[in-house]
């Protein structure tokens, strides 16, 4: 069990580690603590932020936006590998993901693929954001990657822990894809990690994960049954993977993503159908809520998965 280190050791860890840093605000006070418990804390985070500009980004970051309250981090490190602190504390980074994948970590051993969302990791990492548009082809420029080692091998020398104590946003959370783009080699991140850290990197390198896959008839049932049950139930798993696209975009609260395919979630692809260029909310028409397969497969296209009809 670790206990989270001060907002002024943390601050420290990054400077020692060689890392320009830039203070934004109150950063120390910046939280949602008043929401639940921040640690122990087990490992960090590494995500993209789907902006451009370090300027948006690091605001972005810092306030959050309708839906989901700021900080969404405690750091950001921007394209030119400056690490701007914008938070510290619980922040709303990290989201439900898979208790067997906290198991693994606080371990240190190989991951297990990320198939459940039940645990509550804005409690128990810290998380960088990196400043990059995440659509696979936005490049990562030398300084980031070596800020976003340095970062990280601050946090893991505090604690004593290795490379592996270091994860992604898309090894956590069903149906995150982040971070990607070209110049992001995660074997060679972890190499990095461990030789700064003077350890033996793992000669057992992570798996890349599949595609998560959408079943379009399964999703289409689950919205046209889900919203008049008692409850929340899940009656298709790939729901979560659909609500989690869908609070990326904005057009859907952090808190409703539970894998209920409920008026929110209904009303929040209606938005996305809209915004995809069709009209008409009635039941039947094309903006009615009800994931077609144009629309699904450009979501998924944009987050990461696949859609089978």
């Amino acid at each position: 069990m670790a206990n989270p280190m001060s907002a002024g050791s943390f601050l420290d860890a990054l400077r020692d580690e060689g890392l320009v840093v830039v203070q934004v605000g109150d950063w120390r006070d910046h939280n949602r603590n008043h929401k639940g418990p921040w640690g122990p804390v087990h490992g960090v985070m590494i995500h993209h932020t789907v902006t451009k500009g370090s300027a948006r980004t690091v605001d972005i970051c810092r306030k959050g936006y309708s839906g989901l309250p700021g900080p969404l981090c405690h750091g950001v490190i921007t394209k030119d590998g400056r690490v701007h602190l914008v938070g510290y504390g619980r922040a709303n980074h990290a989201g439900l993901g898979d208790d067997d994948v906290l198991r693994a970590v606080i371990a240190e051993r190989e991951l297990p693929a990320d198939n459940e969302a039940n645990t509550d990791g804005n409690r128990y990492f810290y998380g960088f954001e990196c400043e990059n548009m995440g659509d696979g082809e936005d490049p990562w420029p030398p300084e980031q990657i070596e800020a976003i080692v340095r970062a990280a091998t601050a946090i893991c020398r505090h604690h004593g822990w290795n490379e592996r104590s270091v994860f992604r946003h898309l090894d956590w959370q069903p149906g995150k894809v982040d971070p990607r783009g070209p110049g992001l080699d995660w074997a060679d991140i972890e190499r990095r990690v461990a030789k700064r850290l003077g350890s033996k990197p793992s000669t057992t390198p992570r798996p890349t994960p599949s595609r998560p896959v959408i079943d379009l008839s399964k999703l289409r049932r689950a919205a046209e049954t889900n919203p008049q049950m008692k409850g929340t139930p899940v009656t298709y798993d790939g729901v979560r993977i659909w609500e989690a696209a869908l609070v990326d975009e904005g057009l859907l609260a952090k808190r409703r993503l539970d894998g209920h395919f409920g008026w929110d979630t209904k009303d929040a692809t209606s938005q996305w159908q809209e915004r995809c260029g069709y009209r008409g909310r009635q039941p039947g028409q094309a903006a009615d809520g009800i994931p077609g397969l144009d629309t699904a497969t450009r979501l998924g296209a944009k987050h990461g998965f696949d859609v089978i009809a």
